[in-house]
C-alpha cells in the first residue's frame, strides 16, 4: 500500500482513469455520467470552499443527505483537506440529529433538501458549534437559514490552488478520515474513529478478494452514512470500477435494468425480498410454469453442488442447465440487469437456502462479514471458494482467532482508532495486542472460514438452562412465505415465544384464494383464519428445531418492523431489545 492517504489515492486514479466514467447518476429522464476527470475538479471545489470556510485540519463536517453523487464528492473534498466525514442517516430522528452534530464536534453541516434542514432548524437552538450551514438542492424558504450550493462552491475562489495542495500533502495514514456512529440498536450511539489509513487498507484488502474490473459498473443504493456503503465507494475507486447511484430503494428495480451493473452489494433482506417474490409467484402460477420451475431449480441446485465441491459437469447436466437458463434462470439475471457476475451480502446474516437459490441460478451471493469496528470488512467468501452459511476466510493481512468463551477477535489495520470521547468503550473493545472483539459468537474451520452462529448479548438462556441463539431459530420461523420478521424472546423462562410480522402481499392472496371477504388489513389480521394460518406455519417450521428451540407462543403484528417506528436500524438490522421492551408486558403475559 504506496498511499499516505485518501487523497493521493483518488488523485492517482483520477490521474490514470482520467476520461473514464467515475460516477453517474439520474437527472430526470436522463443518467449524467462524471468522468474521473471532472470528480477530480468538483471535489478540489469542495475542498478549497471548506478551507474558505474556516475548516482546519482534523476538524468534522456533518452530512446529512440520502445516497448520491454530491455526497462522494462532499466525502472527499472534506478527506482532501485532512478533514473527517461524519455522515447521519436521513431516516434520523432531528434529536438525534442534534446528538451526533454535538457529540462530533461539526462547525459546518450539509443537509439534503428542505425537510432535512427543517429538522437541523427545530434543533438548532441545542447546536454548539455550528457556524455554517449549506442546502445541497434548491433554496432555502428562509434565506437566513441556510447557504446554497451555489453560494458555497464560488467561495472556493477564495482559496488558492497551492494553499489546497499544501493541505492536502500534509495527510498522514494516523490522520482522521471519518467518524461514523454505529446504528445504535442498543443504547447511545458511539463515533467510531477511522483514518485515512484504515480506509485504505480496507479497501486495498477487500478489492482483494473480489474478481473486479475496471469496466465493472455498480449500483449503490445503501446509506453512505453506514461504513458498508463507503467501502463499496473506496474499493471501486481503487479498482476503477464506475459507481451508478440509485434513485432510490423505491426505484431499485427499475435502475437495475437501466445501469446493467456487474455486481452491487446489499443488506440480507433485499435479497430474501426476490427470493420470496421469484418462489412464491412460481408457486401461485402452478402447472406448466412451476414445473418448468422445479425442473429449473434441480437442475441449478446439481449443477451448484458439483461446482461448491469443485468437480467437473457432467456434459448431460451442463446440457440441461442450459435450458433452465433459457426457460427460467436468463429472467431472473435479467431482473438484476442482465450482467451481474457478483453479488455482496454484509450487515447481517444471510440465509443459506437464499444463498443456495441464487447460486444454483448462477448468481453467486458472497456474503461477507465487517463492523463499523474494522472498517466494514474482515470476511467474504470468494467466487472461486465461497462456503454457504459462512461468512468466508479473512482478506489479506487480517487475523482471526476464537476467544475461550467463543467470541471472535479481529486485529488488522482494519481496526479503528478508538470511540471518539469514549475510551472507556475502546478499553474493552480492544485489547493491549490489538485484538478487536467484536460482540459475535462463532467457530472457525480446518479452513480458515469463519460461521458466525450469534451475538454474545443476544443469547437466550432458559429456565431450563439451555443456551440458544434466536438468530437461528428467526431464520428458520422467516422462511415462512406469510411471515416477515421474527424476534424470539425466552430469557430465564420455561419455554420460547416470538413477535411475529407478517408479509401483506402473501397474506392477503392467501386470504383471497380461500375465499375470506375482509374489510381492511387489521380486521384480517386480527381474524381467527390468520391466526390460525401463522400458527400452523410456526408449528411446520418448528420441526426443523430442537423441541427447546420451538416456538410455543405468538404475538402477530399487523406492521412490519420499520427505521421510522425506531425498531430497524437504518441499515435494516431489528433493534431486539427495542422490540422486545415495546412488547414485554404482552410477552410476559403469554407465560
Amino acid at each position: 500500500m504506496s498511499e499516505r492517504s485518501v487523497y493521493q489515492l483518488f488523485k492517482k486514479i483520477a490521474s490514470e482513469q482520467a476520461d473514464k466514467v467515475a460516477y453517474s447518476y439520474k437527472s430526470g429522464d436522463s443518467w449524467i455520467e462524471k468522468t474521473w476527470t471532472q470528480t477530480e475538479a468538483d471535489c478540489k471545489q469542495i475542498s478549497k470552499a471548506l478551507i474558505a470556510l474556516g475548516v482546519e485540519h482534523g476538524e468534522k463536517v456533518n452530512i446529512l443527505s440520502n445516497t448520491r453523487y454530491e455526497w462522494v464528492a462532499l466525502d472527499f473534498g472534506i478527506v482532501s483537506v485532512g478533514a473527517a466525514t461524519v455522515g447521519i442517516y436521513a431516516s434520523n430522528l432531528a434529536e438525534d440529529c442534534a446528538y451526533i452534530i454535538n457529540h462530533s464536534d461539526a462547525k459546518v453541516i450539509f443537509v439534503e433538501n428542505q425537510d432535512q434542514l427543517d429538522k437541523v432548524i427545530t434543533v438548532k437552538h441545542q447546536l454548539e458549534k455550528i457556524e455554517h450551514i449549506v442546502l445541497i438542492d434548491g433554496a432555502a424558504k428562509d434565506p437566513d437559514s441556510a447557504m446554497s450550493w451555489d453560494v458555497f462552491i464560488a467561495k472556493a475562489k477564495e482559496t488558492t490552488d497551492a494553499t489546497f495542495t499544501e493541505r492536502a500533502e500534509k495527510i498522514d495514514k494516523s490522520d482522521l478520515a471519518a467518524l461514523v456512529y454505529t446504528s445504535g440498536t442498543t443504547g447511545v450511539p458511539k463515533g467510531v474513529m477511522l483514518s485515512n489509513g484504515n480506509l485504505l487498507f480496507a479497501s486495498l484488502s477487500s478489492g482483494q478478494c473480489l474478481p473486479l474490473k475496471n469496466t465493472h459498473i455498480t449500483l449503490l443504493f445503501l446509506p453512505l452514512a453506514h461504513v458498508f456503503a463507503r467501502l463499496i465507494i473506496h474499493f471501486s475507486m481503487r479498482g476503477g470500477c464506475a459507481v451508478a447511484f440509485a434513485e432510490g430503494m423505491d426505484k431499485i428495480v427499475e435502475n437495475l435494468k437501466e445501469i446493467q451493473p456487474h455486481f452491487f452489494a446489499s443488506v440480507p433482506r433485499i435479497y430474501e425480498k426476490v427470493y420470496e417474490k421469484i418462489t412464491t409467484g412460481a408457486q401461485d402460477a402452478g402447472g406448466a410454469k412451476e414445473k418448468i420451475f422445479n425442473f429449473a431449480l434441480s437442475t441449478g441446485r446439481a449443477v451448484s453442488e458439483l461446482k461448491q465441491l469443485k468437480k467437473p459437469i457432467p456434459a448431460g447436466l451442463a446440457f440441461k442447465n442450459k435450458i433452465a437458463d433459457k426457460l427460467v434462470f436468463s429472467k431472473i439475471k435479467a431482473a438484476l440487469g442482465g450482467r451481474v457476475v457478483f453479488a455482496i451480502s454484509g450487515a447481517a446474516p444471510l440465509n443459506v437456502v437464499v444463498a443456495k437459490f441464487f447460486h444454483a441460478c448462477g448468481i453467486s451471493i458472497l456474503e461477507g462479514l465487517g463492523m463499523t469496528e474494522n472498517t466494514s470488512f474482515s470476511n467474504v467468501n470468494r467466487i472461486d471458494n465461497n462456503k454457504f452459511g459462512t461468512v468466508g476466510q479473512p482478506g489479506p493481512e487480517i487475523e482471526q482467532k476464537i476467544a475461550e468463551d467463543g467470541e471472535v477477535l479481529f486485529r488488522g489495520e482494519n481496526v479503528m482508532q478508538g470511540y471518539y470521547k469514549n475510551p472507556e468503550a475502546t478499553a474493552e473493545t480492544i485489547d493491549k495486542d490489538g485484538w478487536l472483539y467484536t460482540g459475535d459468537i462463532g467457530e472457525i474451520d480446518e479452513e480458515n472460514f469463519l460461521k458466525i452462529t450469534d451475538r454474545k448479548k443476544d443469547l437466550i438462556i432458559t429456565a431450563g438452562g439451555k443456551n440458544i441463539a434466536p438468530q437461528r431459530i428467526e431464520k428458520v420461523i422467516g422462511s415462512s412465505r406469510y411471515i416477515s420478521q421474527v424476534v424470539a424472546y425466552g430469557d430465564k423462562k420455561k419455554y420460547l415465544s416470538a413477535v411475529v410480522t407478517l408479509d401483506k402481499e402473501q397474506v392477503e392472496s392467501w386470504a383471497i384464494a380461500q375465499g375470506i371477504k375482509f374489510e381492511s388489513w387489521d380486521n384480517l389480521v386480527d381474524s381467527e383464519q390468520v391466526i390460525n394460518l401463522v400458527n400452523s406455519e410456526v408449528e411446520k417450521q418448528n420441526q426443523l428445531l430442537a423441541s427447546f428451540e420451538s416456538i410455543k407462543k405468538l404475538i402477530i403484528l399487523p406492521d412490519e418492523f420499520t427505521i421510522e417506528s425506531g425498531d430497524l436500524t437504518p441499515s435494516m438490522k431489528i433493534k431486539r431489545k427495542v422490540v422486545i421492551e415495546k412488547y414485554k408486558e404482552k410477552l410476559e403475559a403469554l407465560y
